[in-house]
């Protein structure tokens, strides 16, 4: 049983990090290739499109990412109340 729970909360934090993970990193290399292109080396520029992508990727998946740890804390619950007999 261990094991099965420890492979739902990698899962789980798998589901709810991919959308914000995918969008900063999309982000992150069409501003690299942008960068790379016109030789800008100007810092803020790979950092703050990377910071909004992600905040919009949070807003618009949030709800989802909230669904999936929601879904994985009542799973931890009903498997306690298995457990303690109940």
């Amino acid at each position: 049983m261990g094991l099965y729970v420890v492979g739902q909360a990698v899962w789980t934090v798998l589901r709810a990090i991919a959308w914000p993970l995918g969008a900063g990193l999309l982000v992150g290399l069409v501003v690299s290739l942008l960068m790379a292109t016109t030789q800008i080396q100007e810092q803020t520029l790979a950092f703050i499109p990377k910071i909004v992508a992600v905040l919009v990727a949070l807003v618009v998946f949030g709800q989802a990412i909230f669904g999936a740890i929601v879904d994985f804390a009542r799973l931890m619950f009903e498997l306690a109340r298995g457990a303690a007999g109940g």
